[in-house]
């Protein structure tokens, strides 16, 4: 087998190793070989400025630009700052998209109190009505009072999960922005469920646990939700949430469908404690895995002014996983997107995939050092496979959203530290641009390097919508011959 450092490469290199079956044989078997589509600069058929490259043939409209403030029909400012999203099936042939806002900081919430988890917490979704083309038929808030929220996952009951990449409250010191969280009346760090038409109960999955959620997925066979973690600091684990309901919903019902008070496991690899899969991995590796049990998913921090300090940021973001690992889970380095497709569970390691080589502070060998990785995960076989490890910034930089067409395409959003691209990664071992962020901001402010994300199809596969995650954010709707690109 060859050894990935090995490889020259670079874009369009297949992982080739193990023989497998099921969705794993195409991304497996095939040889490596580069597959480019040539992108050229696209003008936006909002306004006619380019924001984006695409290949040829390809076309999109940017919709909600908070370059400026965007008044939703409820009166609300929507925020900035999109990240995850899903796609529902609207009417008339429209699409319904549920979009986060990842605003990190304390502040007034922005949506009504009826949907408002935290009247300081200024993150939240909302919810955007729009045409195949990217024309905004209607938009309100259906989260608020929320903090950080980053990905999540689309249920097939008809509901999104959005998740908080925090565990910011009025017990926990400031992060690493520094800003106060005294202001603040929740604890934060938990998930919340989002229905697809009308706004949130705003009321948290707290036995899901407390700590910095990136995205969820959901297996409908089994009615078990899988969850990455984000941990910046330190090393992310794997989890899973357990119901103490399987709950089984047609799609498009309206019904919750995810109760509290169920269980929460990590991933630990069989017969190795502590794993560690955050450094680089041979290429198809395959580990049999089993899951153990989280205790205290959802602390609450002793704090009262002139008795107890509040708990340091760095301790409440690895109590739950340290909790993990004490029981020998498995290191990964920051955990983000997931998605379930083809009875399988798809999840990035953003920093995967580093040397073998010793790292400053509290990491373990190889965290954070590497390009990322994608991984699978079989729920029937209890197996993980290595899907794909880059080589170079120049293969993959930083995968994070992650969403699979249908025909079983991975669609990844990069979020690296130079230019970023929209990239697909064929069942036949292909990876390729789809698009590469050009967007300039109207005072000569170039936004190359801000990242894309809650790449979703909509339910006819005629679009892909994509955010750009910053303070002034927006969303575009593209189209164009998917098939042509193995889409």
């Amino acid at each position: 087998m060859v050894d990935i450092n090995r490889r020259t490469l670079l874009r369009g290199a297949a992982v080739g190793a193990l023989s497998a079956a099921g969705p794993f044989a195409g991304f497996l078997s095939a040889p490596a070989r580069p597959v480019r589509a040539r992108l050229t600069a696209t003008a936006d058929q909002r306004d006619g400025l380019v924001r984006l490259w695409l290949p040829d043939g390809f076309a999109y409209r940017s919709f909600h630009d908070t370059e400026q403030p965007v008044h939703l029909d409820d009166g609300t400012v929507l925020p900035g700052r999109p990240d995850g999203m899903a796609a529902f099936p609207g009417p008339d042939g429209n699409t319904v998209l549920i979009r986060n806002h990842e605003i990190k900081e304390p502040g007034p919430a922005f949506g009504p109190a009826a949907a408002t988890y935290d009247p300081m917490g200024a993150g939240g979704t909302s919810t955007v009505e729009v045409t195949r083309y990217g024309e905004v038929v209607r938009a309100y808030a259906s989260l608020s009072g929320t903090a950080s929220n980053c990905c999540g996952g689309r249920m097939p009951w008809g509901a999104w999960i959005s998740c908080e990449e925090t565990v910011n409250g009025p017990d926990v010191a400031p992060d690493y922005s520094g800003a106060p969280n005294l202001a603040l009346t929740q604890r934060h760090g938990f998930i919340f469920e989002v229905p697809q038409q009308g706004r949130s109960a705003a009321e948290p999955i707290t036995a899901a646990g407390r700590f910095s959620h990136e995205s969820v997925a959901y297996d409908p066979r089994d009615g078990v939700l899988y969850l990455t973690e984000d941990n910046f600091a330190y090393a992310s684990c794997f989890y899973r949430y357990l119901p103490p309901e399987r709950v089984f919903v047609e799609a498009g019902s309206g019904r919750p469908g995810l109760a509290d008070g169920g269980r929460l496991q990590a991933l630990r690899v069989v017969g190795r404690r502590e794993a560690n899969l955050a450094a680089a991995q041979r290429p198809g590796v395959v580990y049999p895995v089993e899951w153990v049990d989280i205790d205290d998913p959802a602390p609450t921090y002793p704090y009262a002014v002139g008795r107890h300090a509040p708990t340091p940021n760095g301790d409440a973001l690895c109590h739950v996983g340290n909790q993990a690992r004490e029981r020998g889970a498995a290191w990964f380095s920051r955990l983000e997107g997931s998605v379930y497709h083809d009875d399988t569970v798809f999840f990035t390691s953003t920093q995967g995939g580093g040397a073998r080589e010793k790292s400053v502070g509290p990491a373990v060998e190889g965290f954070g050092k590497g390009r990322g990785q994608v991984w699978a995960y079989q729920p029937r076989e209890q197996v993980l496979r290595l899907v794909f490890q880059s080589p170079h910034t120049d293969g993959l930089d930083f995968p994070d959203n992650i969403t699979a067409s249908a025909a079983g395409t991975l669609i990844l959003c990069e979020d690296g530290e130079h230019n970023n691209y929209v990239r697909g990664l064929t069942r036949d071992g292909r990876l390729f641009d789809i698009a590469l962020n050009r967007i300039v901001s109207s005072v000569g402010d170039p936004r190359h390097r801000d990242e894309f994300a809650g790449s979703v199809f909509s339910p006819d596969g005629h679009t892909l919508f994509v955010n750009v995650q910053a303070v002034h954010g927006m969303t575009f709707a593209i189209w164009g011959p998917w098939s042509r690109l193995g889409v």
